[in-house]
């Protein structure tokens, strides 16, 4: 069933576009939330004569989006969680959590539905974050689980008996 989506839909394209989905998709999804139409012949002309103010309101919205990607790209953002004695945390790092770490550090609103995470936090130290902000662009988000100091020291920590294990065994071969 052919339908014009009326705003973006994740996956099947953007506002003005003419998609095919399944009928009972459309039927019971796409139309009663508003989220398409269907694409009569008379619905497809009054598309074409909104082609512009689509273009423009398209424009405004990569401008906004590369705009955020500036504003967020590569930075770090702390977030506090309850760590435990070996860098484990008591749950995980949610994308709630992470929107509110961007927005008081950054400054900049981002939707939690857009962060994107390979899998769940649930150790101390350095995370990368995808946040999808429109269609392909995507910033990158460094999230800092913990105090990086304490981080580093543990680190170190599990360094030393290492070395110290290695020293003693060059010693023998001497």
């Amino acid at each position: 069933m052919k339908v014009i989506l009326l705003g973006e839909l994740r996956g099947k394209g953007g506002e003005g576009d003419v998609v095919d989905v399944a009928q009972g998709y459309a039927e019971n999804y796409l139309i009663p939330n508003k989220i398409a139409q269907l694409a009569t012949p008379g619905n497809l002309k009054q598309l074409e004569q909104r082609r512009y103010s689509i273009a423009k309101r398209e424009e405004k919205r990569i401008a906004d989006a590369n705009a955020i990607k500036e504003a967020i790209d590569g930075k770090l953002v702390k977030v506090d969680a309850k760590i435990g004695d070996e860098g484990q945390l008591f749950g995980s790092v949610t994308s709630t959590m992470i929107a509110a770490a961007i927005k008081d550090e950054l400054g900049v609103e981002v939707d939690r539905k857009r962060i994107e995470r390979v899998a769940a936090i649930k150790t101390a130290g350095r995370h990368e974050v995808g946040v999808n902000l429109y269609r392909d662009i995507t910033a990158n988000v460094t999230v800092l689980v913990g105090d990086e100091p304490k981080v580093e020291e543990e680190a170190a920590e599990a360094a030393e008996p290492e070395a110290a294990e290695a020293e003693t065994e060059a010693a023998p071969e001497e």
